[in-house]
Parts: structure tokens; sequence; C-alpha cells
């Protein structure tokens, strides 16, 4: 039932989240077109669309309704496909392949690519900044949350650190801490995002610790099933080349751990993110099932 539920859930959240990101994105008649198309392009070519969701799970755990993360959502999906253009440039993981397609920088240039990922993550912190339906001091929270995600400590810190360590063998401790930044922070800010969308009132934001705590556990989970995915994973399911990873000698959690140890360590985050869930209802059925999600999913 709880399979269902997520998979019905997930669905609604990437409709909602495609037609507002479809709707509100520059059209590529509008000058510079090639510009807009090449953004068009990155944040509409598909994908899971986890982070929206987690934020409209969040804020319904946080006693109010999914709508009310729309915005947010659409702002860390942005940030996401921003990373993922400057990612795939052959200066960084050099990829040809992402979401069963060719990679912006193949699609159009390298040029247009990198402006593309600019003009995103320009217009990700436009958003929230504009959202009229939230207070001022929600909105500057929000945009401080994503920043401080998004930056050195953050998912480009990540990233950093990733380039820094390839051919070299990590503790699992620098490699939490590498993913924690590259993929993780950006989850947490999904939940927290989330929290800080439902207003005061509607449910005074309790258990942000908890949440948070869960957020950390989700985000390496992702992580973890990510580096299985690179092993396991057929390319024409998970969309990008399989073995890339392996091909490029990049620290991961198999490479460490083994790939039994990486599912035992798997299924530990797992019974972390329902622990930090426990004090919660029905409320939150829908973050227990997107746990469930991130460390079950094949793509």
């Amino acid at each position: 039932m709880r399979q269902a539920f997520t998979e019905d859930f997930l669905s609604t959240c990437a409709k909602l989240t495609d037609e507002a990101l479809a709707k509100r994105l520059p059209a590529p008649e509008q000058q510079p077109g090639r510009l807009h198309e090449a953004m068009r392009y990155s944040v509409l070519g598909g994908g899971k669309r986890i982070r929206p969701a987690l934020a409209m799970a969040a804020a319904s755990a946080a006693g109010g309704e999914p709508g009310h993360a729309l915005v947010p959502a659409c702002s860390l999906e942005l940030i996401h496909a921003y990373s993922l253009i400057h990612d795939d440039l052959p200066a960084m993981d050099d990829d040809d392949l992402r979401r069963g397609r060719p990679t912006t920088h193949i699609r159009f240039d390298q040029a247009t690519a990198i402006l593309a990922g600019d003009a995103l993550q320009a217009l990700a912190f436009e958003w929230l900044a504009g959202d009229s339906s939230l207070p001022a001091v929600t909105r500057l929270a929000m945009v401080q949350q994503l920043a401080a995600a998004s930056g050195s400590a953050g998912m480009v810190g990540g990233q950093a650190i990733d380039l820094g360590a390839v051919g070299r063998e990590l503790s699992l401790e620098e490699l939490e801490q590498m993913h924690r930044r590259k993929t993780g922070a950006l989850i947490e800010a999904s939940v927290r995002l989330g929290v800080l969308s439902v207003p005061a009132a509607a449910g005074e934001r309790s258990g942000q610790d908890s949440l948070g705590h869960y957020a950390r556990a989700i985000g390496l989970a992702f992580q973890v099933q990510d580096d299985l995915l690179d092993i396991e994973g057929d390319t024409s399911v998970i969309g990008k080349r399989q073995g890339s990873d392996a091909a490029r000698s990049k620290p991961t959690y198999p490479a460490l751990m083994g790939v039994d140890g990486a599912r035992a360590y798997l299924a530990t985050l797992l019974e972390q993110c329902q622990d930090n869930l426990s004090g919660f209802g029905p409320e939150a059925d829908a973050l227990r099932g997107m746990a469930e999600f991130v460390v079950s999913r094949r793509y």
C-alpha cells in the first residue's frame, strides 16, 4: 500500500512541478532564444523530481499542504538542473548522456551550457525572493538555506572535493563529508524549505530537529543507492552511463565498503529515516514512503 501511495505522491508532485516549471521558465521565443531553449531543455527533460517531492512531503509533515511548497520546489529543481549541466561538462565529469538524452553541452555547446547553468542558478533565487505568498522573513530564510546548501559549504564544495579525490582512497568519514555536501546538502534543504513554506499557524513548524535528522539520513541514502546503481543499474533505465564512476576511479561507497557493506549501510540509513519520523502521525506518511523509494529505486 505504501509503495502505491508513494508512486501516486511522486507522480502528483512531478506533475505540479513540471507544469509550474514549463509555465514560468523563459520561452525560446524570448531573446536570447538559444539560451532559453537550453535552459528549458535541461530542466524539462525528465527527472525524478525527488527534491520537489521531498519539499512537498515535508510541508505535509509540518501541518501544511503540499502546494505550500510549490515555489521552493521549483527553485530546488532549478538548482539541481544547473548543477547537472555543470557536472556533465568536459572540465568536470565529462558525461555525454543525462536522463537518457544528450547532455546540455552536447546538445548545444559548452558555452551555452555554462550560461544556461548560470542563468538557472540566478533564476532559482529570483523565484524564491519574489514569492509574494510568503512573508519576507520566510523568503529571506529560504534564500539563506538554499544558498548555503548550494555553495562551497554545500553542493559546490562537495563537487570540488569529489574532483580532488579521483584516484584516491577516502576513509568512510571523508566520503560521508563529501556526499553530505555534494548530494545531501540540497536534499536536506528540500526538507527544510518544505517546512519553512508552511504558515506558522498551521503547525508551528514542530519537529524540525527530527525532520533535520531525517533529511541528513535520506541525503546519504540517496547517494549510497546512486553508487550501487552505477554498478548494478542499466544505462537505459538510469539515464546515464552505467559504470561511469568506476571508469573514472571515483570514490564510492561500494568501492570502500563492498557491495554488501553498502547495502547494509543503506538499510541502516533507512532505519534512521523512519526512526526520526516516529513522533509523527499520518501527516508524515509521504516522507516515510519517500525514504523507502530512495533506497529501492532502480533509476
